[in-house]
């Protein structure tokens, strides 16, 4: 037992106590002033560990992990004075014990220890932590947070797969319910998060917990190897700055996992006669190889698992997927998991926001850009249920698109357009209409999205020239806009309304600076009044 310390082993699973006092050798002096500045920092616990057995007799205390660590590190300590090793010989995330028994004896661990590594530091005049309740437990601390998640993402992935020289095994495991142990299953590998919840679910460890477990521990065994290793501090992976320095990988290789090139997205009910099918759509063919270049993880689709969408979201809908149907999965607005709900984030970009952000959003099924996905129905000589024939359906369908956005002959393209229908003050406003057209279509040249969409001639110009029909010469402004707002349609601004949001709003949310919103001048010259 260290000198000015109590081992009390305990027993509990609580991730709030992920890392909290860790490094007991308090670094900060006590503050008793009432107006001190903020304290901030990436590696900011607040302890509320006796939440778990009701409600807090005293606030949570503010604890700086970072800051202890370095205290410890000047005094030659390391993480063994404030954390517990469990039988694989892992430290424990918890301080001084590795698992929760009951309200006092948790209690105990910290008040015993904490305060008596905190005597021990002021014994030798050296910094240290309070030593009375309300040095720790605060109504109003002033401290803040800059903790920010680390998205392990398919590049940090990449690297990681290469440090470990694609053994999957040295991170992905499973639970074996019959021989009661973590096993490793090839070809079965998934996210983290997949199992390891926000909280403890089902005695399976908490995502934190497991990427402190797993992550600093894995990176420790290395740094004592004397090999290469990732960080073991709060800031090293949870600061903004030092995420800003962490090396990308700019073309990953794609991962391995015998995904599909294409598929035809399945319904899960390919093994039922086609007459009984609950959905009369056609099947969509996706090309999973392009998504995947796309996104920066398979969590960005495959939020639950690595399977099938259908698996989970069936036309009936099921307890799996939280009663949400496959159709609700696919369409919806207000998720990125989702097909729609992805295209309508990119439309936000600025190459897509000038146009795209006056659009109503329509999921219904008499829309005819349904057709962009819903191609064609499957032929009747292909067996739904034979993965490769469906697969083969969906190459052809991909291969037959047209990815090139399309606009009219510069020659029916106006070069200039003289708007004047409302000049009073100013002269009449010129428009650069072909350079306007020309713009779009270079800012959304790189995009197979873009491109795929606006393939026929005219789509473009309805970012401008909206609710009309595509044409070569669309009806003018003026035809739906009156000069002044009509009584029986308020919510359809006035010509005048029209130009300047139209024209501003597109500026704005392209992030064009000139001309300003409030420049009149710049678009418009004002008449002589002499």
């Amino acid at each position: 037992m260290r000198k000015g310390t109590v081992h009390l082993k305990t027993g509990g699973m609580l991730l709030v106590m992920v890392m909290v006092f860790l490094l007991a050798a308090g670094a900060v002096k006590v503050d008793t002033s009432v107006e001190s500045p903020t304290k901030t920092g990436a590696g900011l616990i607040m302890i509320d560990t006796m939440r778990t057995f009701g409600p807090l007799e005293r606030p949570p205390v503010p604890y700086f992990h970072s800051r202890h660590t370095e205290a410890l590190a000047r005094i030659n300590r390391d993480c063994n004075v404030c954390h517990m090793a469990d039988e694989k010989g892992r430290l424990s995330p918890k301080y001084m014990r590795l698992a929760e028994t009951d309200r006092q004896t948790v209690a105990d661990i910290y008040h015993v220890n904490c305060i008596a590594c905190h005597r021990e530091l002021s014994g030798q005049d050296l910094k240290s932590g309070p030593q009375t309740c309300g040095g720790c437990h605060r109504e109003d601390p002033a401290v803040a947070s800059t903790w920010k998640d680390l998205a392990f993402d398919k590049s940090l992935h990449y690297r990681h797969v290469k440090a470990n020289a694609e053994k999957c095994d040295s991170c992905h495991h499973k639970y074996d319910k019959q021989a009661k142990q973590l096993i490793y299953v090839k070809g079965e590998e998934g996210a983290c998060v997949y199992c390891h919840k926000e909280t403890m679910v089902d005695n399976v460890i908490a995502s934190k917990e497991a990427s402190h477990y797993q992550c600093i521990g894995c990176h420790r065994d290395n740094l004592a190897k004397n090999k290469q290793g990732g960080p073991v501090s709060c800031v090293g992976c949870h600061d903004a700055d030092f995420q800003v320095g962490i090396e990308v990988i700019e073309n990953v290789p794609r991962m391995k996992r015998n995904q599909p090139d294409v598929v035809l997205v399945k319904t899960g009910e390919e093994a039922l006669p086609r007459d009984q099918w609950s959905t009369a759509m056609y099947p969509v063919p996706f090309d999973h190889q392009s998504h995947e270049a796309y996104s920066s993880s398979c969590k960005v689709c495959h939020h639950a698992s690595l399977q099938s969408c259908a698996s989970c979201h069936t036309n009936a809908g099921k307890k799996e997927g939280g009663n949400v149907k496959l159709a609700q999965a696919m369409h919806s607005l207000s998720s990125q998991a989702s097909c729609m709900g992805c295209h309508l984030e990119k439309q936000k970009t600025p190459e897509c926001a000038g146009c795209h952000a006056f659009m109503g959003k329509k999921t219904n099924r008499q829309d005819p850009s349904c057709l962009a996905c819903h191609m064609a129905p499957l032929p009747a000589y292909v067996n739904p249920a034979n993965a490769e024939e469906t697969a083969d359906v969906a190459m052809d369908l991909l291969q037959a698109r047209d990815l090139e956005a399309k606009i009219y002959p510069a020659d029916k393209i106006p070069d200039k357009v003289t708007i004047g229908k409302l000049s009073d003050r100013f002269e009449p406003a010129v428009l650069p209409h072909r350079k306007i057209v020309n713009a779009l279509v270079d800012k959304t040249r790189d995009s197979k999205l873009a491109g795929y969409y606006h393939s026929e001639q005219g789509t473009l110009c309805q970012g401008c020239h909206h609710h009309s029909p595509p044409a070569e010469k669309p009806p003018a402004c003026s035809s739906c806009h009156g000069e002044k707002i009509e009584a029986d349609d308020a919510f359809r601004p006035g010509l005048l309304g029209a130009y300047h949001q139209q024209c501003i709003g597109c500026h704005q949310n392209m992030g064009i600076e000139k001309p300003a919103a409030r420049d009149c001048n710049a678009c418009h010259v004002e008449k002589n009044k002499g």
